[in-house]
């Protein structure tokens, strides 16, 4: 009987062994950093024989460094982890062990982290791999970090895929989940490095790449630093301050565009003429003789936008748990001062409210006067902001925190009495580039009830709420 079931089996596919092997390793190297002589061996079998080069199984080589040496592999990262369904239904095993080495090295490189101190180069090796990871999920490199741009949100969910079990692993659906992992990843291997004795280097700060969870760090830290190191912080902030401004930046120019006012008199130079309506309105004045028009009027468009002066009222909660949110929209902020007839008054508070609005068009300036941690009491900065509501109508009032508070209701009915007065009051739980965030239960129910609901999500949740206030 025995002999029957094994003559009756399946074959094993040669293919479908040579992945797991290289899954098997994966695994065992992510769980323990010692390596497994037997699986060493049959990866570096498998991965000859493909065609790959064995540099895939080099826990110290970066992504970088292999596309480098083999620059037709950068191609293959691209998309690696969000895998196109075959039109046919059927599953190219042969194109499945490729992938599978080239996502082990990316996996391998970016989530096994090892112990002990982190160099300036280890840190910049690691976030040039994140990269990679995030290009193979078919995003942008930084996106899921909540880094530089935050364009957020990745490619749609493709059907393929069912883990390490089955076809090539589709991630891309674990992207919300990925991308803070990645960030605590991250700042684990910021907090890891001697980071004031890099920063005293200036051969070892230039190798640093700025991130949220390095400009976290620096602004935490910037009090304890002086000459070059404080330079050095100072530089980094800068770079990512102005990374992460031209992204928004062009949001913001997207999103506030007022409707035509056609109160005001088009301008008369030559870039405005309406040629087409010139040409309809003076077809009485047709020559057929002699095959000419004559115009005795031009018509020009209209390019003025209706804009109202309006207030915006920004209140940021600074303390630890809000540190994306801090730069984020201390950033936005800078950019609406910029506007034209846009009022902007920016407000940090933790225990204590800090005005920054004589500050508030320069962000890098802004961020240096804030002091991360501690706790939270909002009504300190309610007591700041309402006197800056002159014409509740003309004003909105923009509040960023996760409202863990310990004065809740005197800080709702403070809230709720801003709502009443004519102001729109958008209470904001985060705008984070990744997205994530927590807003405590009670206030998000009594916000809701209020008919001002919490915004949460992407930061460009909030730019279209305050397109719609200005325009």
């Amino acid at each position: 009987m025995s002999e029957q079931i094994i003559e009756g089996a399946p074959a094993p596919d040669a293919e479908e062994n040579r992945r797991q092997v290289l899954y098997w390793r994966l695994l065992a190297r992510l769980f323990d950093p010692e390596e497994q002589a037997g699986l060493e061996s049959a990866s570096l079998a498998v991965v000859e024989d493909i065609g790959l080069p064995s540099a895939l199984l080099d826990p110290g080589a970066s992504v970088d460094s292999v596309v480098q040496r083999h620059p037709e592999l950068a191609a293959e990262f691209d998309g690696l982890m969000a895998p196109e369904p075959d039109e046919d239904g059927g599953r190219d095993r042969a194109a499945e062990v490729r992938r599978a080495a080239l996502v082990s090295k990316v996996l391998l490189n970016v989530f096994a982290t090892g112990s002990g101190t982190v160099t300036a180069e280890q840190l910049a090796r690691w976030q040039s791999d994140a990269g990679w990871l995030e290009r193979a999920l078919g995003c942008r490199p930084g996106d899921l970090r909540g880094g530089r741009g935050g364009a957020g949100g990745g490619p749609g969910v493709s059907p393929t895929g069912t883990g390490f079990g089955g076809p090539t692993p589709d991630l891309s659906r674990l992207i919300p989940e990925i991308g803070p992992e990645l960030g605590a990843l991250e700042a684990g291997l910021v907090k890891r490095m001697h980071l004031r004795e890099v920063l005293a280097d200036p051969a070892l700060a230039s190798r640093l790449t700025p991130s949220m969870s390095l400009i976290e760090q620096l602004l935490r830290d910037k009090d304890n630093l002086s000459g070059v190191a404080l330079a050095n912080a100072k530089s980094l902030i800068r770079r990512y301050v102005d990374e992460v401004a031209q992204v928004l930046r062009t949001q913001v120019e997207k999103a506030t565009v007022g409707d035509i006012d056609r109160s005001v008199p088009p301008k008369r130079v030559f870039r405005n003429l309406d040629l087409d309506r010139t040409i309809w309105k003076n077809l009485t004045n047709w020559d057929p003789e002699g095959e000419r028009l004559y115009v005795d009027r031009l018509y020009y468009r209209h390019t003025s936008r209706k804009t109202t002066p309006q207030r915006l009222i920004v209140v940021v909660d600074q303390s630890g748990s809000m540190v994306d949110s801090m730069v984020n929209c201390t950033i936005l902020a800078s950019i609406f001062a910029g506007l034209p007839k846009v009022d902007v008054h920016l407000i940090a508070y933790d225990t204590q409210a800090l005005d920054l609005t004589p500050w508030a068009h320069d962000p890098f300036e802004t961020l240096l006067r804030t002091k991360l941690g501690g706790g939270t009491d909002g009504t300190v900065a309610m007591a700041l902001a309402q006197p800056k509501i002159a014409e509740p109508r003309n004003t909105a009032v923009v509040w960023i925190s996760d409202f863990y508070e310990w004065r809740t209701d005197e800080l709702f009915e403070s809230m709720a009495a801003v709502h009443r007065s004519g102001a729109k009051f958008i209470p904001v739980g985060s705008v984070t580039s990744s997205g994530r965030g927590s807003v405590n239960p009670w206030f998000r129910e009594k916000f809701k009830d209020l008919g001002t609901p919490v915004i949460s999500g992407h930061i460009k949740k909030l730019v279209y709420e305050l397109k719609t206030f200005l325009t």
